[in-house]
């Protein structure tokens, strides 16, 4: 079995996820490109891909870069190809820290797929459920925060991850006004994606072990890894990082190594596919720690996720963007969440869900294909 052809549709969103403090002054219509992999017996392997900055950068990755080291190999070969793709970002490609995790689950889907198993029992399964956290954006006002968690609460989910606005002071009100909304026995974490100096961070992070926060998320750049595990020593509470940083399993040793992180972070779209995800799992394993899988911002590709998170035990929580409705395109249907906040793994050969084609097709700004044929 080989991989006879690839093909991409860059499929337009038409609208932002970011408020105008983070976007910036360029473009970010939150674009997909969806990605399919056909093999020589008919198995197609399907992923997603950001194209939120740019489609033709991600297209043309792809493309140019690695279609031609996938075309013609394998699928059973993704250990070799990922660290093919790994050679080519070493000498002067670069690829964008979304690339090419894609490729990876692609391949693995067809694997899965032949062996007729659901991805996580191809992967190796440990369990079939994870408890959810609600996630939310950023908001303008602290009430918008507050409905926010109290609408999720309602409908069952046990904890919320808050994404404070900022400044110090704001956020600290705001952790504060949502400790006393949501009472003490409902799971809260905070994750500001801010900038605190070091003296910031300490003085939010015994605010939120005095307001039973479940963990503090990155309150530096992750390259900050100084002022990381100086905070790591001053607080009690868990800190979570390593969201973006980059040089996959690498990049994350660095940052355990330095003690610079209680709880490390991987996704299969930004620490490159299954493969590199499962690296950074087993090794926060060996060392005793969490690996808390965090979301692609595309529904399809955290079903994977969920893939993962069920194929290891150093796991607690599925991260669950909200509201859904603006990560759930182009997957069909809703994640399998239930009334008590659980959400349960697929278990279709495969990855298990499905794309909406004729959403796809009709919102389709370039469509490309390559083959071993050409």
């Amino acid at each position: 079995m080989i991989i006879q052809k690839i093909e991409t549709w860059w499929v337009r969103r038409n609208k932002c996820l970011f408020d105008d403090k983070r976007k910036g002054k360029s473009a970010m219509d939150w674009d997909v490109m969806v990605l399919k992999l056909t093999t020589d017996t008919g198995i197609e392997g399907i992923a997603t891909a950001l194209a939120a900055r740019s489609g033709n950068v991600t297209e043309a990755y792809i493309h140019d870069n690695i279609a031609p080291v996938v075309l013609g190999r394998s699928p059973y070969d993704h250990e070799k190809i990922w660290h093919e793709l790994w050679n080519i970002d070493r000498h002067l490609t670069f690829f964008p820290v979304y690339l090419p995790g894609p490729i990876d689950v692609a391949l693995w889907d067809i694997c899965a797929k032949a062996a007729g198993l659901p991805l996580y029992q191809y992967l190796g399964a440990y369990r079939e459920q994870l408890p959810v956290y609600a996630s939310g954006l950023f908001h303008n006002t602290e009430q918008e925060y507050i409905d926010e968690a109290l609408y999720y609460q309602k409908r069952g989910i046990k904890c919320y991850k808050v994404h404070p606005c900022g400044p110090v002071e704001t956020d600290m009100r705001i952790h504060e006004n949502l400790r006393k909304a949501v009472g003490d026995d409902f799971g809260l974490m905070s994750d500001p994606v801010a900038e605190y100096t070091l003296d910031e961070a300490i003085r939010v992070g015994r605010q939120l072990e005095r307001l039973n926060y479940i963990w503090l998320e990155e309150p530096f750049r992750d390259f900050e890894l100084y002022k990381y595990s100086q905070l790591c020593e001053a607080l009690d509470i868990p800190i979570a990082a390593t969201e973006t940083t980059r040089g996959c399993h690498w990049g994350v040793a660095q940052v355990i190594n330095q003690k610079a992180a209680d709880i490390v972070r991987a996704d299969v779209s930004w620490k490159c596919g299954i493969t590199g995800t499962l690296k950074i799992c087993h090794l926060a394993e060996s060392f005793g720690m969490n690996c808390e899988i965090h979301t692609t911002t595309m529904n399809y590709m955290d079903i994977v996720n969920l893939h993962v998170s069920c194929a290891i035990r150093n796991c607690k929580w599925f991260e669950y963007f909200v509201p859904e409705e603006d990560f759930q395109f182009p997957m069909k249907g809703l994640l399998p969440i239930d009334e008590h906040g659980m959400i349960t793994v697929p278990k279709e050969p495969g990855i298990g869900v499905e794309l909406d084609w004729d959403l796809i097709h009709n919102n389709c700004v370039s469509y490309k294909e390559l083959s071993l044929d050409q």
